[in-house]
Order: structure tokens, then sequence, then C-alpha cells
């Protein structure tokens, strides 16, 4: 092929062979082309697959969730192997939500789901009814201690306060009472009184007339 043409100048310089060198530079280019295209093509054929094995697993994921939840309300009953896979498997297809499913994604969502049926034996809806009605009896139990605690703390405190102000009502009755003696013990002499220990007020002899 003839080489390219083209007049090129820059500013007032002409630039001779100015085709050349720009079909030089599409063919370099070209060729480097034919090494970044297929790496790239692998990129992008990896990161769809990876996007297809994640929509499968999310997929994998909720048909274990609905099988599991099946066995936890105790919808399977069959015990055998092959049986208990079967009847697992139906169901799985008789599931609205699952319906475009492959059946590769079905069968290993019901083999998860038959490898787990003993966790969802024990974890059965019946049986964690029974416990949470257990743990909410215990629940109203502890309350009802509780209140019992506060209202047994508040007579207490009514009880110690109603005891203080007892004994402060009898020391004041008490220093009344002293204050009192002292008062008779100042003013019976005077009136022919004595006044004893025992508080006992005694008459004193009357002095003689003058």
């Amino acid at each position: 092929m003839p080489w390219l043409e083209i007049t090129a100048r820059f500013g007032t310089t002409p630039l001779p062979n100015a085709g050349v060198y720009a079909q030089l530079l599409l063919a370099a280019l070209s060729v480097a082309l034919c090494f970044f295209l297929p790496a790239n093509t692998r990129i992008l054929r990896l990161e769809s697959s990876h996007r297809d094995f994640r929509l499968s697993m999310a997929d994998v994921t909720e048909a274990y969730r609905l099988a599991h939840s099946a066995d936890r309300a105790g919808v399977f009953a069959l015990s055998g192997e092959f049986d208990a896979m079967r009847e697992r498997l139906n169901h799985l297809r008789r599931h609205p939500d699952l319906a475009t499913l492959e059946p590769d994604l079905l069968e290993v969502a019901a083999q998860m789901s038959l490898a787990s049926r003993d966790l969802a034996r024990t974890y059965a809806e019946d049986k964690v009814a029974r416990a949470k009605d257990f743990l909410k009896s215990r629940q109203q139990e502890a309350a009802a201690f509780q209140d019992r605690l506060t209202m047994a703390s508040y007579a207490c405190t009514e009880l110690k306060r109603w005891l203080q102000d007892i004994e402060a009502d009898e020391t004041v009755a008490a220093k009344q009472m002293e204050r009192l003696e002292r008062d008779l013990r100042e003013i019976l002499p005077t009136l022919g009184y004595d006044f004893e220990d025992q508080a006992n007020v005694v008459q004193m002899p009357a002095k003689p007339a003058r």
C-alpha cells in the first residue's frame, strides 16, 4: 500500500513525511489493541461469571431460607434420606417465589436444608414459642418481685421515719418533764411542800405562828 501523504505545518515550519509518521502511529496503535483486547475480554467474562455466581448464590440462599423455615414449621415429616430429599425438592418446586429457578439451584438448596434438618428440629417453631413463653413468664415474675421489693423498701423507709418521729417526740417529752420537775422543785417549797426524788409531793410541817 502506498504511504499516506499529508501536508502539515508546525507554525511556519513544514513537516515533511507527516503522512508516513501518522500511518506508522496508527499501525502501532492497532498492534497494541490486538494485545489488550483479548485480556479485556477475559476480564469482562470473569466479571460476568462472578455476577452470575452471586445471583445464583442469592437464589440458593433464598430457597434454603424457605426450605429451612418450612422444616422448622414441621412441614417435612419423612425421615428417610431419599424421601426427605425428594420431599424438599417437591416443596421448593411448588413454591411460587421459586418458579423461575433452575433445578440445579433448587437441588443445592434442598441438600443444604437436608443437612441442617437437625438444627431445624432443635429450633422448631413450637419449641421456640414455648421458650419465649417461659422467658416471658420469668420476666413477669421478675417484674412482680421487683414491685414487691419496691413496696417493702417504701414501707421500711416509712417505719424508720415513723420511729424517728416517735423517738423525737419522746425526747421532747422527757425534756419537758425534766423542766417541769425543776420548776416544781423551785415552786413547791414556797408553798409548804417538798419534792422527793421519787417524784412524790410531801407536805411540810406548818411553821409555828408567832
